[in-house]
């Protein structure tokens, strides 16, 4: 498995300073969070993207993906949301990322089957250009279908190569389900694993890896033992917990936590 980190944990810095983060404390590649506030995003031109494909290039590290926002079982209609998801699978084609993330972001008060229905119909657009452009669209473990269980609802009817799942561990473990359900369901469509630490379900705020509640050596356990062998991205989610300790502190820590997980599982 490779290793990469979040633009989330270490919000606005410069790309050239996130890639000499990476080269310094080894990982190989960078989940990029494409939103305004981050040098990245799909309001960028051409020539700012070239820039950033050479920037990787000269240090060797790949974009692993475009961590977008766009809610595809939110109610509404579909023409803002496929929009949301047509630039960033254009922004991902121009940097040469193979992945983009999307939530499922349904409301609270909608329908499950009306939720369902929406998220899947818009995947079903969206994969197709995904095909076109030669980015894979995938749906996050995360808010209103945290659980691979509840993923599974809107990727089984889509039944697309090219949209499947971001497994985010803290969603699946908030939800209730054991990394080996999650693996057994999510295996088929599995993109790539976030991982991460919290206290416990009542405090999420960011810890070095290693030293909360989720059960990471069982996540990379159960993805070895099934042959998975993708990419593991550490989303530390400073931007939204100012009193977290930086990451940059972090990463070699991190780093050295997850290899010696990934050796205890070979």
């Amino acid at each position: 498995m490779k290793l990469a980190f979040s633009t989330l944990g270490v919000p606005g810095l410069p790309v050239t300073d996130v890639l000499d983060l990476a080269v310094t404390h080894g990982y190989h590649g960078v989940e990029l969070r494409a939103h305004p506030e981050e040098p990245v995003h799909p309001g960028i031109d051409a020539a700012q993207r070239a820039d950033v494909v050479a920037e990787f290039k000269s240090a060797g590290i790949e974009v692993l993906g475009l961590a977008g926002y766009a809610r595809v079982a939110a109610p509404g209609d579909d023409d803002a949301v496929l929009a949301e998801i047509r630039e960033l699978l254009e922004l991902a084609r121009d940097l040469g990322a193979p992945f983009i993330r999307v939530f499922p972001g349904a409301d609270t008060d909608q329908p499950v089957e009306e939720a369902d229905a929406t998220a899947a119909r818009r995947l079903g657009t969206a994969a197709e250009w995904g095909a076109d452009l030669g980015v894979r669209v995938l749906l996050e473990t995360h808010d209103s279908h945290r659980t691979g269980a509840d993923a599974l609802r809107i990727l089984g009817p889509v039944g697309h190569r090219q949209v499947g799942a971001l497994w985010d561990v803290m969603h699946t473990w908030l939800g209730g389900e054991q990394p080996s359900e999650t693996v057994a369901t999510l295996g088929p469509y599995l993109g790539y694993v976030q991982v991460k630490d919290i206290a416990s379900a009542d405090d999420t705020t960011p810890l070095p890896l290693g030293a909360g509640a989720l059960p990471l050596a069982e996540c990379i356990e159960v993805l070895s033992r099934h042959g998975w062998d993708g990419w593991l991205c550490w989303e530390y989610e400073k931007r939204w917990y100012e009193a977290a300790a930086p990451l940059p502190e972090l990463l070699s820590a991190g780093h050295d936590h997850l290899a010696r997980l990934l050796n205890d599982s070979a």
